[in-house]
């Protein structure tokens, strides 16, 4: 007798955006698209917000041609992703993003504030930016007060790691005039 094996349903975008249509997953439920699985991502703790928020301002001061900030939004890597990462600068589109989701080409730096999402930012959501090529993608460790800046993709990882300790400075290689201390951050 054949012995049964367990299999997954991979959705694509396109199944993920009929669900919402469908109201089977509505605007008040916390998910992502991630390679194919609908993931349901942890609560926001205060902290979280108040990191998010400082990011934002920070962001906000960049000369309007450089960037548009775009946060906690869904953005576009491929027919099986369709993360939302807390912080997106994207480069500036003549729709305004109106037309489509933002893409990897579009992204200049992404940023997860991880708290309790910390080893599912790192292991799941890296090797997907990593993959659909995103130059840039920073990891706000709020437990540790630390900003991973991770650069230089190759395949499912990045090959440059720079963790940017309380008091120093961090400097985006995608935006060379964003630049602050981490102080301004935790």
């Amino acid at each position: 007798m054949p012995i049964a094996t367990a299999s997954r349903r991979q959705f694509t975008v396109d199944d993920y955006r009929k669900m919402r249509e469908a109201h089977i997953l509505t605007e008040d439920d916390r998910v992502e698209l991630l390679d194919g699985e609908i993931i349901v991502m942890s609560p926001i703790s205060p902290f979280h917000v108040g990191v998010v928020i400082k990011l934002t301002h920070l962001l906000s001061a960049l000369p309007g041609t450089t960037g548009l900030v775009s946060v906690q939004n869904p953005i576009q890597l491929n027919q099986f992703g369709e993360p939302q990462p807390d912080i997106a600068v994207l480069r500036p589109r003549d729709d305004g993003y109106t037309l489509s989701l933002p893409a990897p080409d579009d992204m200049l730096l992404l940023i997860e504030v991880s708290d309790t999402s910390l080893a599912y930012d790192r292991d799941q959501k890296l090797p997907q930016y990593a993959l659909s090529g995103i130059t840039e993608v920073w990891i706000v460790d709020v437990q540790k007060q630390i900003i991973e800046q991770y650069t230089q993709s190759f395949e499912d990882q990045y090959t440059h790691l720079t963790k940017v300790v309380p008091g120093h400075r961090i400097i985006a290689t995608t935006i060379p005039a964003l630049s602050f201390t981490t102080d301004r951050v935790f």
